[in-house]
């Protein structure tokens, strides 16, 4: 019987490791759980993320993180001062918004489906904004 798998923790590189720690706790609303010089981790309820400046990964990463509501997140990291690369947007497989740290690492945040809200486009990682095709188009 093979082992059970827990949830991923994506590594984020970034140029300089206390820049990182310090938006990730102080602006989008993470812990720090442990680490200290080259790799820390934190999280935000079920979400751990590792950040480092260490050789692994590589900036520009990008990551889907589940959410109760995108909306009230939205607004709470907007208020906080988050960087927003895309607000709120409607697709086939959630509401979501896009957030960006310094070294161009993507958190996109969603939660479920809005009925009746029209599709949006989506932007890519070369900002390229692609439209959505509603279900049965």
């Amino acid at each position: 019987m093979p082992s059970s798998f827990g949830s991923p923790a994506p590594i984020f590189r970034g140029a300089d490791l206390a820049t990182s720690l310090a938006y990730y706790t102080d602006v989008l609303g993470f812990k720090r759980n442990w680490g200290d010089s080259g790799l820390v981790s934190v999280s935000r309820g079920s979400c751990t993320i590792f950040l480092t400046e260490w050789d692994q990964g590589c900036r520009g990463t990008w990551v889907w993180i589940g959410v109760e509501d995108a909306d009230t997140v939205h607004e709470e990291l907007v208020a906080r001062g988050a960087r927003i690369r895309f607000p709120p947007t409607s697709y086939g497989w959630a509401f979501e918004l896009q957030v960006e740290d310094f070294d161009g690492n993507v958190l996109r945040i969603g939660s479920d489906p809005k009925e009746g809200v029209p599709y949006g486009k989506f932007l890519d990682a070369a900002r390229v904004r692609w439209p959505m095709a509603a279900p049965d188009s």
